[in-house]
């Protein structure tokens, strides 16, 4: 059987709570590992090299582009963002699920180029609780709030790319929920296609009465 862990995009409207949910599915499983992005804004006090970004200089980040070393990055109010491959290959490879939070773009990009990829999009229930949960986080004015409203309006459209959509009612049962569902994953044909070719084999050499 695949020992290998798998790549997790996680996704969704702002307030549908997807990074507490990542932090709680974390907390309560250990065969989880959390992408660590590259980036070239400077660190902020409080931050670890390693821990909150990889940081390095535009040089660094641009000959990573060059080289493919990342999954997917942006440009951001002149600073780059990235996933950097390496670092998820060699997770997976120790058999760690990666999960990786990421708006709907880059999600799609990496499903593109690694279409193994488990890609799980959040939300509330309904549009008035993503609503609530906007005006109650006290973050934004409510300027802000309706720009958000108004992005979720576009990621709708997209949802039906993903392979599960994930409805953070009750965020205790909505860990549960994610992990069985990543859990399932692993057993998708596509992912166990060694075990496949094993069992091939041996039923071939069992009908040849090897």
């Amino acid at each position: 059987m695949n020992k290998n862990g798998i790549l997790v995009v996680v996704s969704g409207f702002s307030g549908a709570g997807k990074g507490t949910l990542v932090r709680k599915l974390m907390e309560k499983y250990d065969n989880y590992a959390l992408s660590i992005s590259m980036t070239t804004r400077d660190k902020r006090e409080g931050e670890e090299n390693g821990v909150h970004y990889f940081f390095v200089d535009h040089k660094t980040f641009e000959q990573n582009i060059i080289n493919d070393g990342l999954l997917e990055y942006a440009s951001y109010c002149g600073n780059y963002y990235g996933t950097p491959k390496e670092y998820v290959q060699k997770m997976i490879a120790d058999g760690k699920d990666v999960i990786l939070e990421i708006e709907v773009q880059g999600a799609l990009q990496i499903k593109k180029k690694f279409p193994n990829t488990l890609l799980l999009f959040v939300t509330p229930p309904n549009g008035e609780e993503l609503l609530n949960r906007l005006k109650t986080r006290g973050t934004e004015t409510q300027e802000e709030i309706m720009r958000r409203v108004s992005r979720a309006k576009e990621e709708a459209d997209w949802i039906t790319k993903y392979d599960y959509l994930v409805i953070n009612d009750n965020i205790d049962e909505c860990v549960e929920n994610l992990n069985n569902m990543i859990i399932s994953a692993h057993n998708t044909p596509s992912r166990q296609q060694d075990l496949i070719n094993k069992l091939k084999y041996e039923l071939d050499s069992i009908s040849k009465g090897e």
